[in-house]
This record gives C-alpha cells, structure tokens and sequence, in this order.
C-alpha cells in the first residue's frame, strides 16, 4: 500500500493492500475482493496476534469507493488505529464488487458475511505470525456485515471469533418502506444505494420506479465517495424533495420493502456474543427499528449489548470507544454484558 495515515505511520504499522478469494452471494461461485491488511509494530504474543476485522460503513457502490485505496480509508481509519495501538492485526474489506469490479451486492448479508471472514484468512496468509482467535467491528453497513458473520459459524470454520460489535449497524431497514412512511433526507439520499442492491437481486428492476427529480439528475454528486463533488452534493442535498425517492406505484413499494426484509437481520442464533451502539439521534437508522431488530435477536437466544446514546446521530466518531472498549473485553475473556437478560 503507498502513503499511509499519519494515525498508522505514528504507531510504527505497516499496511499491505490485498486481493483475495470469497464467495458470492448465492454461495455458488468463488469471487475476488480487495481489502487492506495492517500490522501492528513490535513482536507478536504468544499464540500469534489477534485479528480484527473491519466492516466498513456505505462508501459507495463502484471501485473508486473502495476504502483500501485511500490512506484514511474513506474515514474507516479511526476504527482501525485503536487496534493497532492494542497490538492487533487488522484486516478491512473493500467488499465484493468494490475495486475488483463487477457489480456490489449492496446490504446482502451473506456475500457481507463472506467477505468479513475471508479478510481474516487474507489476514494470516499475509501475516504468519497472526493467530485464530478474531473479533469483527463494523459502522452502519459494516455493522450488517459483522454482525451476518456472527450469524454463520458454518463458514467460520478453523478461526474463533470472540465477539461481533455494530455501531449504528443495518439490522433492517424494511420499515422505511412500509405504507404510509415518510423518509428523512439522509433516507432519501440512501435510495440510490437501496436500488443497486434490490437490482442485484433483481436485475429487471427499473431504476426510475424509486429515484426521480433531484436525486436522479444529481446522483453522481449525492453519491459521490470522495469530497471533490462536495459543494455540489451540499447543494443538491437541499433541493431533495420527498417525491424524488418514493415508489412510483404501490408493487414499487412492495417490491423493495419485501428484498429489505430478505436481507434484515437477525436471521439464525449464534453463540457468538453481539454488541450494538444505538444514536438516539439517528436520521438514516430509526433506533426503534434497530431496538426491534435486537429484541428478535434476544428471542432467539443471543447475549446482545445495547448501548444507547441520547447525544449521538448515524455512526458518529464518538461511538468508536465503545466498540474497541468492547471487543477488547471480549478478547481478555472479559463475560460480555446481556442486555437481553437485563445485564
């Protein structure tokens, strides 16, 4: 990897930015997807290092929005840091059809899933010394994906994860879509995302059925990755009207409410101990649906800590202590806290 983060370089680390092997979404095939692997200075502790593995939040959808090809990772670096500081190796993903080509399978759990694990493997191929035991820690639609990782012990097989945090994670976003509801801007301006990944699953769906007016004329910019189209993203942002990502027709609206509830979270139980940061500010993620997603996870059985913040919007700087606080309990076998049975 070329320039690195003064918040890598300060701490002695090295980065190398990889290729390697998943599988898609459907199981069926092998894929291809980048991603960066970081090194923590000094020597590795007995049983080798311990590997963390980074699901980042929605960059975009084609490669440019790859974050293992920007030094900051597309703002992901402050998760990455505290780990390197703790003598962590960490492994982020660019996710599948991110800068390998080929088209992203936006929210799909499972591909979100594959790739979160595979990094890990990617991890210690590059990096001999790094052991088997791992934690996952994503942002927004890292935290789907971390959190569908928890979820699939069948794939996991030969590595120990010790815990799965989310911060503000995409647990289910299929109430946004439900009759009668009224999104926020920061909902509108997520649509474009939501249709590249309903297209993915289904390809015949006709883009236009959900982004019109503003967000279709001005869609490079409104979701663009990089600053260089900020001013005109800012000023398109304030000429977004509701009609611009409503459903054309009702089937519209039915069509993608169904494919959000296909990919919504949780799915199965894991073992695996969860945790969640929730911004009570949230205008992209309402906490509520977040708190019903948690509360079907605690039916099923899973150890789930919630941490809810009054202050803090959508996948906020602030909430990065906790989940690194977190995880690092989880990896000093540390019980984790059950929010589920009132822990």
């Amino acid at each position: 990897m070329g320039h690195l983060d003064f918040a890598v370089r300060v701490l002695g680390a090295t980065a190398t930015r990889v290729v390697y092997r998943s599988t898609s979404a459907d199981g069926t095939r092998g894929t291809e997807v980048s991603g960066v692997v970081f090194v923590p200075k000094g020597e590795p502790p007995e049983g080798g290092w311990p590997i963390v593995s980074v699901g980042h939040g929605t960059t975009g959808v084609t490669d440019e929005c790859a974050p293992s090809l920007y030094p900051n990772l597309l703002g992901a670096i402050g998760i990455v840091s505290p780990f390197l500081e703790r003598g962590m190796v960490v492994t982020v993903t660019d996710y599948e059809g991110i800068g390998t080509g080929g088209p992203h399978p936006y929210l799909d759990p499972d591909a979100a899933a594959y790739n979160v694990v595979d990094a890990v493997r990617a991890a210690r191929a590059v990096v001999p010394e790094a052991g088997t035991r791992w934690g996952a820690i994503g942002n927004s639609q890292g935290g789907q994906a971390v959190w569908s990782a928890a979820e699939r012990a069948d794939y996991r097989d030969g590595l120990d994860l010790v815990g799965a945090v989310g911060l503000s994670p995409v647990l289910d976003l299929s109430p946004m879509y439900r009759v009668g509801a009224t999104p926020t801007l920061p909902q509108s301006l997520l649509t474009p995302f939501l249709v590249n990944g309903l297209q993915y699953r289904e390809p015949d769906v006709d883009g236009s059925e959900y982004v019109r007016g503003v967000l279709s004329s001005e869609q490079r910019a409104l979701t663009a990755c990089t600053d260089l189209l900020g001013v005109q993203k800012a000023e398109a942002a304030t000429l977004l009207t509701s009609n611009d990502s409503a459903p054309s027709t009702e089937t519209s609206r039915v069509r993608m409410e169904e494919w959000l509830q296909s990919v919504a979270l949780p799915r199965a139980s894991t073992t695996v101990p969860l945790a969640a940061l929730v911004g009570e500010q949230d205008q992209l993620i309402d906490p509520k649906w977040t708190q019903d997603a948690i509360a079907r996870a605690c039916s099923m059985g899973d150890v789930v800590e919630v941490r809810r913040e009054p202050g803090q919007g959508h996948s906020d700087q602030a909430a990065i202590p906790f989940g690194v606080s977190w995880l690092t309990d989880r990896f000093a076998a540390v019980p984790a806290p059950n929010t589920c049975s009132g822990g």
